[in-house]
């Protein structure tokens, strides 16, 4: 049978090459114009690019280094080129600028938006991603991030305009209708996916985003999360359970974790389980779709927390 019409298992699923997964543009390709526009705000020449080639998306994302020293973290894209790309990095800029210096994220320092580029400066920050597999020692920090991001936006800013996750999102409800019926419960699981409209305390701040490659631990100790272009409004606890789905499907135990964690103790199991048929019918439904050249792994990203999710919610609820 299809690996579309049943499941089987994360194990089974090719990983993506953490760290490796987006094909960027390289300082070199950028325009001559953008490049002295970067090396003014830098304070001198670029002597070095170092990019970034975690996440799913082209655009340009590199540590660059002048000859005095000085190193800045750079994001652009080209809005005729990239027009998704250039319009996500201007939302993340607005975003940023709504919420402050409250949040855990690296500090956005300039912007720059003309009729052709959008091009962002952060801080460069010396850190590493979280290791794969997941260590219970990274997934703990991780954890903690999701916490300090729920405490710093209990306040939602004033326009910031966030729609529900599931409106950003429809296939979060609807992603079932794609995947063969085949596939066993699929018909409990499409129900459990339709209950996300109606959870209960649904008007909070979510990252929706927050994967390992989106977090940064700083060599100065600070938890960071970047890519700040999506956030909704969801459960409190949406990004954290996400974070454990990534870990389950790595091989950790992460019930213990859901039952202690003040972001979870307290949720209703079914609320859970709710998130978790939404999580993995939206992924089974994208991994459907075709590959986009610009985005090798991303189908394969998809199909692998589809399993993930699966095989968490299955084992929850005795599916076997």
């Amino acid at each position: 049978m299809s690996v579309f019409t049943t499941p089987v298992g994360p194990e089974a699923i090719d990983q993506v090459p953490h760290g490796h997964t987006a094909f960027r543009l390289d300082w070199g390709f950028l325009p001559r114009d953008v490049r002295a526009l970067v090396e003014d705000r830098l304070g001198g020449p670029v002597v070095s690019a170092a990019s970034q080639d975690s996440g799913f998306t082209p655009g340009f994302a590199s540590v660059l280094t002048t000859a005095a020293g000085n190193q800045g973290f750079v994001k652009a894209a080209s809005k005729a080129a990239q027009s998704e790309i250039a319009a996500s990095y201007a939302e993340e800029a607005r975003n940023l600028s709504l919420l402050g210096g409250g949040i855990p994220t690296p500090r956005l320092e300039w912007v720059h938006e003309d009729d052709a580029w959008v091009v962002l400066g952060f801080e460069a920050v010396a850190a590493r991603q979280p290791r794969r597999p997941w260590t219970v020692e990274d997934l703990e920090r991780a954890l903690d991030l999701a916490e300090a991001i729920a405490a710093a936006t209990e306040s939602i800013p004033d326009g910031l305009d966030l729609k529900p996750i599931v409106e950003d999102l429809p296939q979060i409800v609807t992603g079932w209708d794609s995947v063969p019926t085949e596939w066993p419960h699929h018909t409990e699981a499409a129900a459990l996916a339709a209950g996300m409209a109606d959870l209960p305390h649904a008007d909070r701040f979510a990252h929706s985003d927050l994967r390992d490659d989106n977090i940064l631990f700083a060599v100065d100790g600070r938890t960071l999360a970047c890519d700040w272009n999506w956030p909704a409004l969801a459960p409190a606890w949406l990004d954290l359970v996400v974070l454990l789905v990534s870990a389950h499907g790595d091989g950790l135990d992460v019930e213990p974790l859901l039952a202690r964690r003040d972001l979870t103790r307290d949720v209703d199991p079914e609320h859970v389980d709710t998130w978790l048929a939404a999580l993995c019918g939206f992924m089974l439904s994208s991994r459907a779709r075709p590959v986009p050249s610009t985005s090798p792994y991303l189908r394969t990203h998809a199909s692998w927390y589809a399993e993930a999710a699966w095989s968490w919610l299955a084992r929850r609820r005795g599916w076997g």
